[in-house]
Order: C-alpha cells, then sequence, then structure tokens
C-alpha cells in the first residue's frame, strides 16, 4: 500500500471508531477512567487544608484519615478502587503532604487542632453521613469526630489505629512513655528517631509479605515532607500531644457501647508499632465487629488494597 493510500486508510478507520461511538461521547471520554481522583484545597481557620476527592457526591461517603509519616499520598490505590460505589475524600492534615504548614511558634499543633481543620473541612463540603477509615494518627483524629458528631458517622474502618493501650507495642511504649511523662533533651533525643529516613523506611517494610512490592515513593516522599526546615519541631509537639489521645481513650469507649457504629477492622498482623491485641481490644465495646487480619506491617495497605476495597464494599456499599 502506498504511503497515501495508508493515510487515508487509517483516516477512514478513525472515523468509522468515532461514528460508533455513543453520540455524546467524545473519543477522550471513551477512553477515561470511570472515575477520576481530583486534587483541591480549601482554606479553614485561615490555612491551606489539601484534598483528595473521587466518586459521586451522591453516594455514601467514606473519608479516609491517614498516619503518620504520610498523607493522603497512602490512599492514592484505594481511592480509585472505592470511587465506582463511594464518594471519597482524603484530605492532608494541617503539617503534613500537601496542606499548609505553619512553624510551631505560629500554630499549636495537636490533634484537637488537627481535627479541627478537618472537622471545618467537612463543614465547608456540607458533608453530614459518612464512614471514617482511619490509620494511625487517623484514630485520634477520627474517634474526636465520632465522639463529637455520633450521629454524622455511619460507620468506622479501622486500619493500624489504636483506641487502647493494649495495641500500644514495645517499641513505641519504650520511646513515647518517657516522653509524656517528661519532656527533656533525652527524651525528645529518643522521640527523634521516629522521625530519621530509617525509621521512616522501616514502618513500611517491616512485616511486609513482599518488601520488594512496597514502592520506595511512600518513604521517599514522606521524609522530604519531614525534613522541611522546621517541621521537627512541631513533628515532636505531637509526638508528646499523642498522650491527649490515651486520655480520651475511656470516653471513646463509653461513645462506642453507646452508639454500637457499624464496625469493620483491616488490621497488619505483623505490625510492631500498633500491635494485633489492639485490634482484638475493640471488641470488648463494638463486639458486632468484623475484624479481618491482613499479611502486613504498619501501613498494610500495601500490598492489600483490592482485599480492603472488597471488604469495605461487603460492609457498606449501598448503605
Amino acid at each position: 500500500m502506498s504511503k497515501p493510500t495508508r493515510t487515508l486508510g487509517l483516516a477512514a478507520a478513525a472515523a468509522g471508531m468515532v461514528a460508533t461511538l455513543p453520540a455524546s461521547a467524545s473519543p477522550a471520554s471513551a477512553i477515561a477512567p470511570a472515575a477520576r481522583t481530583l486534587y483541591k484545597s480549601e482554606t479553614i481557620n485561615g490555612l491551606k487544608v489539601f484534598y483528595r476527592e473521587a466518586g459521586d457526591p451522591t453516594l455514601p461517603t467514606i473519608v479516609l484519615l491517614h498516619g503518620f509519616p504520610t498523607s493522603s499520598h497512602m490512599y492514592r490505590d484505594l481511592i480509585p478502587a472505592l470511587a465506582g460505589r463511594f464518594h471519597v475524600i482524603a484530605p492532608d492534615y494541617i503539617g503534613f503532604g500537601q496542606s499548609d504548614a505553619p512553624a510551631a511558634n505560629t500554630f499549636t499543633y495537636s490533634f484537637d487542632n488537627l481535627t479541627a481543620h478537618v472537622t471545618g473541612l467537612l463543614d465547608r463540603l456540607h458533608l453530614t453521613s459518612y464512614l471514617l477509615y482511619m490509620q494511625d494518627y487517623g484514630g485520634p483524629v477520627g474517634f474526636r469526630i465520632f465522639a463529637a458528631r455520633p450521629g454524622q458517622v455511619k460507620g468506622l474502618i479501622i486500619q493500624n489505629a489504636n483506641a487502647y493501650l493494649d495495641g500500644v507495642g514495645d517499641m513505641p511504649k519504650q520511646v513515647f512513655l518517657p516522653l509524656w511523662e517528661r519532656r527533656d533533651a533525652t527524651t525528645e533525643a529518643a522521640a527523634r528517631n521516629f522521625l530519621k529516613p530509617e525509621t521512616t523506611r522501616f514502618q513500611y517494610a517491616f512485616g511486609a509479605r513482599d518488601p520488594e512490592a512496597i514502592s520506595p515513593d511512600n518513604w521517599t516522599i514522606d521524609q522530604a515532607l519531614l525534613d522541611r526546615p522546621g517541621t521537627e519541631a512541631y513533628q515532636l509537639d505531637l509526638l508528646e500531644n499523642y498522650k491527649t489521645n490515651v486520655a480520651l481513650y475511656d470516653s471513646w469507649h463509653a461513645a462506642f457501647r453507646k452508639y454500637q457504629p457499624k464496625t469493620l477492622i483491616v488490621w497488619g498482623k505483623n505490625d510492631p508499632f500498633f500491635i494485633p491485641a489492639g485490634a482484638e481490644a475493640f471488641k470488648r465495646d463494638l463486639p458486632k465487629a468484623k475484624l479481618v487480619w491482613l499479611d502486613g506491617g504498619h501501613f498494610a495497605l500495601e500490598e492489600n488494597v483490592a482485599l480492603v476495597a472488597h471488604e469495605i464494599d461487603l460492609a457498606f456499599a449501598g448503605e
């Protein structure tokens, strides 16, 4: 076939393909994914709160609350896995990810304040009914929201997030109990180890089913944010302030018993920080909770997105 003839043939084939599309479709929309993730921000109490959003807002909403030292980036694969059946919102806390990170001397870094900016975002988006997915730091943020707004929270999904001292492993106890008792140069030095590159990588790799399947983008991105000037100061403030979460445990347990939210627990069974006993402990106050063990560590979602999405569908899709 000569070049002009071949060109005409390709043009005709392309025209025929377009002709077979629905009238409302275009070639671009025909190959576009069913649900895109959008990257947005809102100004809450004078600070930018970044969030990821996907899915139809008329569907049930899931709010994904990330852990330490990461951001909504940890949910980058779960969001599209859920977006066909749910409306998904994943914010970055102040000081994390793409949200504003004011200096520690201009903003009080506490779990109360992190929560206030998340609830401010939920209010700005007019969200009054949602499920909460919580990992690590997401627990103290989410449980505060649940205790304050039990009528809005339609269910809990808990992934390696503690509300019981049973779940605190020996490693964090050795570091944080002295820091909570007395903050000084010695206890701060021990806590700084949690901000080092080797610890960040360890949190992802230890306990993984296949460490080579964990993208190094995770700890590279997290560490780049931890290493920003001024970040160490406010991260230490938050590590000390974590004791306020422990002080609220009894009140959270009382809220669990009173309201009995539908609960799914998906827990990385090899987590050295938040150990399996912490998952079992929820059953004391939430006896109907479903507990699913994940073959993974602290960030078990990295290798178990499909399973977690399936369990969420079974528990909550269509509600």
